[in-house]
């Protein structure tokens, strides 16, 4: 499809929308506000255009075996039910099983995934998952602890409640020790 034709269906439907809550899309503030709604679309929603999975393809040998564990990674994402925000922070764990991976590359592959609608119970499965496919390792663990602007701003409207959700593969379904010393790390300031 014609990019250039689709946006201009979206300015006018982004101007039916500032007319439904009351605004004229002719005022002097909004005039532009059809593209820049836009342009923050593809911006925030980028991650349907990449492929979480090839951040992790570039592995370095070691023979590190090992709980590594990249905590307090911001993330920003869209409730697939509302369209509003929800954000927080993930805690990502792995058992390397012979190769590492650029911890930079984690939090990537978690923007690739997080810049999508969805689900914080979703996104918790496709990162582990992720994880545990591209790198092999003995084990993964992720929690994502989000605040939930549909639960927050709208609703029952119950600011700084925060979903808290997990996912363990491998090692991290056996071994309950293991899963403690995550949580122990995670709560370490």
């Amino acid at each position: 499809m014609n990019h250039t034709v689709l946006n201009v269906d979206l300015e006018e439907n982004i101007k039916l929308i500032l007319q439904y809550i009351g605004e004229i899309p002719e005022r002097e503030g909004l005039i532009e506000t059809p593209k820049r709604v836009i342009k923050m679309y593809d911006e925030i929603f980028k991650g349907y255009k990449e492929d979480p999975s090839s951040y992790l393809r570039k592995t370095f040998k070691e023979d590190h075996r090992e709980l590594v564990l990249v905590k307090d990674i911001s993330f920003y994402s869209h409730c697939e039910h509302h369209m509003v925000p929800f954000f927080g922070v993930a805690h990502i764990a792995y058992i390397p099983n012979g190769f590492v991976v650029g911890l930079s590359k984690i939090a990537r592959m978690l923007e690739a995934y997080d810049r999508r609608l969805q689900l914080q119970e979703r996104l918790t499965f496709q990162v582990a998952k992720t994880m545990f496919e591209v790198l092999n390792p003995l084990g993964v663990m992720v929690v994502i602890e989000a605040e939930h602007f549909c639960m927050t701003i709208r609703g029952v409207q119950k600011p700084g409640a925060k979903n808290v959700t997990t996912e363990t593969l491998g090692i991290f379904t056996e071994d309950n020790e293991l899963v403690h010393k995550v949580l122990d790390f995670i709560k370490t300031k």
